[in-house]
């Protein structure tokens, strides 16, 4: 079996048998790219089936010289996964990555917007663009509900139901969720629908689609990075922000005004409880106006 043929039918694995996001699957098959670029830059004549775990490890000394130990661990566990893989269809006996160490690192809380930079952020879209009602359903749409940015661009007209008060989310690993989405963005949603896209002629396949650019495909994620960088620097705002900020500030937001931390874990979508408090940090003061508020001997 050559690396060639393997990383296909691991691709398949991830796709079918685990269930993993197109964004995952790309994460996983380019660390096992880098680690055959590795070898084979170096000369080491080595299968999947045949490499040690001596190589292995020159190949993570070599990453860490490139990479910080969070990405390192995420390497490592994805070649852990891989060779799993391999066992499990009998093509080896052992994992090379057994042995290996992975960085300690501590928990990354993301960052957070108050109410008030969200509210800044969304007032200095130009309505008078073109885009512009789009661009601000989209970001009301992430913060309101909570969405991962792939979920925001993949969101489809029927996956709103607006009746009911909720949307439906394909989230990771294709697993359906219905989020609830307040009567405002609601509004947002159906101006854009009927006043703003239905001038867009969709291309084949994105008829559905919620949010589309003026060609008629789904949006990237690159742009609504781009969107929000752009946004950021227009109102002075100093901070490192992304699609997932929104998702995070909307979070700790609804974690700050006594929302219960099993029902935002529901609306984010994570499997585990730990993923959520991981999401949702709380500054100190903030632990110790809920003492002082909440406490019977306050």
């Amino acid at each position: 079996m050559n690396w060639q043929h393997a990383i296909k039918d691991y691709q398949m694995y991830l796709k079918i048998e685990r269930g993993l996001s197109k964004n995952t699957i790309i994460s996983y098959t380019k660390d096992l790219e880098k680690l055959y670029s590795f070898i084979t830059e170096n000369n080491i004549v080595n299968t999947p089936v045949t490499i040690d775990a001596e190589t292995i490890k020159l190949f993570i000394y070599d990453v860490a010289k490139k990479v910080n130990p969070r990405s390192q661990a995420r390497i490592i566990s994805g070649l852990r996964s891989f060779f799993d893989y391999l066992i499990f269809e009998d093509y080896r006996t052992t994992n090379p990555t057994d042995l290996l160490e992975t960085p300690k690192i501590g928990r990354k809380l993301p960052d957070t917007l108050s109410q008030e930079e969200i509210d800044l952020l969304i007032s200095a879209i130009d309505l008078s663009h073109p885009q512009g009602e789009r661009n601000r359903i989209i970001l009301e749409t992430i913060y309101s509900c909570g969405l991962r940015v792939s979920e925001a661009i993949t969101l489809k007209i029927s996956d709103l139901f607006f009746e009911e008060g909720f949307i439906r989310v394909l989230g990771k690993g294709n697993k359906e969720r219905f989020v609830p989405i307040h009567q405002e963005a609601q509004k947002y949603v159906s101006i854009y629908i009927n006043q703003i896209r239905v001038h867009i002629k969709p291309q084949k396949e994105y008829e559905d689609t919620l949010f589309l650019n003026r060609r008629g495909k789904a949006l990237t994620r690159q742009m609504i990075f781009m969107i929000l960088k752009k946004l950021a620097s227009d109102i002075g705002l100093h901070k490192k922000i992304s699609p997932h900020t929104l998702r995070h500030s909307f979070a700790t937001h609804l974690l700050q005004n006594g929302a219960d931390l099993r029902a935002i874990q529901q609306m984010l979508g994570h499997e585990s409880i730990t993923t959520t408090e991981i999401y949702v940090h709380l500054d100190r003061s903030y632990l110790k106006e809920v003492v002082e508020t909440y406490h019977p001997r306050k």
